[in-house]
């Protein structure tokens, strides 16, 4: 069943893009959820119109998203954290800590956009995040996990 999703859905898609699922998954989940509507021939024509209008404003924002990207390549961040004797951390270091160091960099970044590489961070080292700017502009920023 072909859909057209409302905004973005994880593994699945972005904005106004027409994408195949099994029907039941659309149906029962997509769209009572308001993610996606049925992509009828009139739906589809709304969205191209609208793609259309938008493609100016995605330039922009693409051209705003590489530039921050490449701001923020060369970043090396320091996480603060309190540590036992061992090097492990009382807790764990998650997205909202190192949107804070971002911005304390002078970089405002959505918490929502950062994905670590490593499922939890317990222990201090290096490590490093992937930040998702743009569909197509991801950003992988590297973060030391110090001791207070």
């Amino acid at each position: 069943m072909d859909i057209i999703l409302k905004q973005d859905v994880e593994l699945l898609g972005s904005k106004n893009d027409i994408v195949t699922v099994k029907s039941g998954y659309a149906r029962n989940f997509l769209i009572p959820q308001g993610l996606a509507t049925s992509a009828t021939p009139s739906a589809r024509k709304v969205v191209a119109e609208v793609i259309k209008q938008q493609s100016h404003k995605a330039a922009k924002a693409m051209d705003l998203a590489q530039s921050l990207g490449k701001s923020l390549e060369g970043l090396t961040l320091k996480i603060g954290a309190k540590a036992g004797e061992s090097g492990k951390i009382f807790g764990s270091v998650n997205s909202i800590q190192l949107a804070e160091a971002i911005q304390a960099a002078g970089h405002n970044i959505d918490r929502k956009l950062i994905h670590f590489t490593d499922d939890s961070i317990k222990e201090l080292g290096s490590y490093e995040a992937t930040i998702k700017l743009h569909k197509e502009v991801i950003v992988t920023v590297k973060f030391d996990v110090v001791a207070d």
